[in-house]
């Protein structure tokens, strides 16, 4: 998630301009990037646990509440975009900087929001502002690391993401469960505005400022091709279900792939002739990058999906209360963790195949699930859920790590910033899109007036889905180059 097409190697953007923090300070510039980094990846699932009590009490609608969670996805997606070109032209810490500020002011409009609409407004501003942040956090940690530290630093980076969205719903649940002020699930959004406050001191004092040598313009053209090109393959989606699917719908689900493809030629062609293209497309020329990153937008699309109807299904199916559903997701938590203390040790030792075993157990976790769930209806049995979802977390845990190291470490270093914008963009287009078409199929299994007796059936119906996804990056990574991470 650096800076977007910061560079094409010998194009525009030029390679990242190297700096010396003072070696003191060096050692806390991972921690606190790794902390704004954190509070936006939590803000995709943290909130799946208070969904339930968010539309009991702003009266939300099925679309409102999958904007309130694709919506997020989906702004951060386009936004990285261009946002990670500010970074290079201006100034990546000031931009990080600027986006956390954002970031921190829009999470307390999110707590504070009156109606539903408000909300998925305020969302939409906190994705905004994620995309001006992340983008900038990978290309510091680039820029102030080298070598193996860099190598590591990217594998902190990973399992980052992975705890925040494991541990999201247990933190959530937390929160709601305190209660503090009153504030129920308000006080999801609202922590994040200690620790933004804390981490923006921090970023002022410690983190090094740092640009692109080569300055470029930016592309106008190519960031309205694919933020509507994400729009129109999204917003019907979200909609279409609830809306009886109109006209309008199939409408946009059909420019959607004219407009990305078109953005794709775009991109080549500003390649081509120089012109600062977003995403320098010589990139997916390396078969490690092209299929690494559809895996990865595939396995963004079982987490985001699977996380937010298994937080559903919990409470309204199950009848859980926020905390007790955040509970439930701590195997998942502690597969995912040890896991991935595990997975660079095992990948050094088998190379690509810690993503076929990674799939594998991760494939065995969610089928488990599915027959436990299956089995036990809407009767009692929380205590049959925990294995499947340890092993569930465990492959989560296997596959996340290696599966960023593929993408990014064996490219030509001039291409790191171009890579890692693609794949934070990639992300966050999974999450979004796996929400979209799951919240589909979930809704519709559960129809217009769902009791909870409904909820097992809507449940068992999206498993399909995101164990098809698990089978899918399992043969995907098949086709990855068979050389070892570590060599």
């Amino acid at each position: 998630m650096s800076r977007t097409a910061n560079l094409a190697s010998t194009g525009p953007g030029g390679p990242p301009t190297a700096v010396e923090p003072d070696s003191r300070h060096r050692w806390i510039v991972m921690p606190v990037v790794l902390a704004a980094v954190f509070m936006v990846a939590l803000d995709f699932f943290i909130v799946n646990v208070a969904i339930p009590s968010t539309q009991r009490e702003l009266n939300a609608s099925p679309a409102a509440i999958q904007f309130i969670i694709a919506g997020y996805w989906l702004s951060l997606a386009a936004g990285l975009i261009i946002c990670g070109r500010l970074g290079d032209l201006y100034g990546r810490r000031r931009i990080f900087l600027l986006g956390l500020t954002a970031f921190t002011v829009a999470s307390v409009a999110c707590g504070l929001a009156p109606t539903a609409e408000f909300l998925v407004i305020s969302r939409v501003a906190q994705g905004l502002s994620a995309a001006l942040l992340m983008p900038q956090g990978l290309a510091i940690l680039g820029v102030v690391y080298s070598g193996p530290a860099r190598a590591r630093a990217y594998t902190a980076y990973a399992l980052t993401l992975g705890l925040a969205s494991v541990c999201g719903q247990l933190i959530g649940g937390l929160l709601i469960e305190a209660d503090l002020f009153g504030l129920s699930w308000r006080n999801c959004y609202l922590v994040n505005l200690p620790i933004g406050l804390a981490t923006i001191a921090l970023t002022i004092r410690f983190v090094p400022e740092s640009r692109a040598e080569t300055r470029t313009s930016l592309d106008l053209v190519g960031t309205a091709l694919i933020a509507a090109g994400l729009v129109a393959l999204v917003l019907p989606l979200v909609l279409g279900r609830e809306q009886g699917w109109p006209l309008w719908t199939w409408l946009m689900l059909a420019a959607a792939p004219v407009l990305l493809v078109t953005f794709a030629r775009h991109q080549a062609i500003l390649g081509r002739r120089a012109g600062g293209p977003l995403i320098d497309m010589r990139l997916f020329r390396a078969r490690a990058f092209s299929v690494g990153l559809l895996a990865t937008v595939l396995f963004n699309m079982l987490m985001g999906s699977f996380f937010l109807f298994l937080a559903l299904y919990l409470q309204e199916g199950k009848g859980m209360t926020p905390l007790q559903s955040g509970l439930i997701f701590t195997p998942i938590a502690t597969g995912y963790f040890l896991a991935s203390l595990l997975s660079e040790r095992i990948a050094a030792r088998i190379g690509r195949h810690v993503l076929t075993v990674g799939s594998v157990v991760m494939f065995a976790g969610l089928l488990l699930t599915y027959l436990s769930v299956a089995r036990i209806g809407d009767e009692g049995g929380h205590a049959s859920l925990i294995p499947g979802f340890t092993l569930a977390g465990a492959g989560m845990g296997l596959i996340l790590g290696p599966l960023t190291n593929t993408v990014l470490a064996n490219l030509d270093p001039e291409y790191a910033g171009a890579a890692s914008g693609v794949l934070a963009t990639a992300q966050q287009v999974g999450g979004a899109v796996g929400v979209a078409i799951i919240g589909v199929v979930f809704y519709d299994t559960l129809g217009l007036a769902p009791q909870p007796g409904d909820y097992p059936d809507a449940f068992l119906a999206g498993m399909v889905w995101v164990t098809v996804f698990a089978v899918l990056i399992g043969l995907l990574v098949q086709l990855l180059p068979r050389h070892r991470p570590a060599d």
